[in-house]
């Protein structure tokens, strides 16, 4: 049997993913509850997911799906005097609020090119700046793309691929050991790589030396 809080707490966490898709922070429910501080709510959602009826989602803050309803509340939901077609079961949703981990490989130029560092840091993201495939973060390092609104010290997430259309800013790596975030050109046989500041020119490369290693997906800024 559920206790009364822990169906009140599911039926709370239920009802704000119904409504706009995001999971209710511990403090939210903690006020929904009337509890006198968040640990009542730690234990509340262990023994939720102990039983499973929701589950935390892995590498997400703050995210939680709620996998099924106890038979009570699902009855409680239809009408009384309406008998209602019987219909699939609705795919429970995840919370909009998603905050995603991907690795962080250190710095890159938006000048001239330097080395790309492989590192074991990882860089919390909101999910929405991203789209479908794996990713990766690099700290911006120079100023020359400063025209497309990409500023030293921001943090460029970059979508793996190793092709790019014509325009796109990409990380291209040269000659196997150094990066650097530009726009992707042809220029007959050649690569060009441009950047986004009349202060620098565009670098010239054999196609051969060029390597497309992701290219732009968003961008993170800190103003502290």
């Amino acid at each position: 049997m559920m206790t009364s809080k822990q169906q009140e707490l599911l039926s709370f966490i239920h009802r704000r993913l119904e409504e706009g898709g995001v999971s209710p922070s511990f403090e939210e429910m903690k006020d929904a509850l009337d509890l006198r501080s968040k640990s009542g709510i730690h234990r509340l959602i262990s023994a939720l997911e102990e039983r499973g009826f929701i589950r935390r989602l892995p590498n997400r803050a703050r995210a939680l799906e709620v996998l099924k309803l106890p038979e009570g509340m699902e009855r409680a939901k239809k009408p009384a005097l309406v008998a209602a077609p019987k219909a699939p079961a609705p795919i429970m949703p995840i919370a909009a609020n998603d905050i995603i981990e991907i690795p962080m490989h250190g710095r890159i130029a938006a000048g001239v090119p330097i080395e790309a560092m492989e590192g074991q840091n990882m860089l919390s993201v909101p999910a929405a700046l991203l789209g479908a495939g794996d990713h990766y973060a690099l700290e911006v390092a120079g100023d020359s793309m400063m025209e497309a609104g990409i500023l030293d010290g921001d943090f460029a997430l970059i979508q793996k691929t190793d092709v790019a259309r014509e325009g796109q800013i990409v990380v291209a790596l040269i000659d196997e050991s150094e990066a650097t975030l530009k726009y992707f050109r042809r220029e007959g046989p050649r690569v060009r790589l441009d950047p986004a500041n009349s202060a620098y020119e565009p670098q010239l490369y054999d196609a051969a030396q060029v390597r497309i290693q992701g290219k732009l997906a968003g961008l993170l800024r800190r103003y502290n």
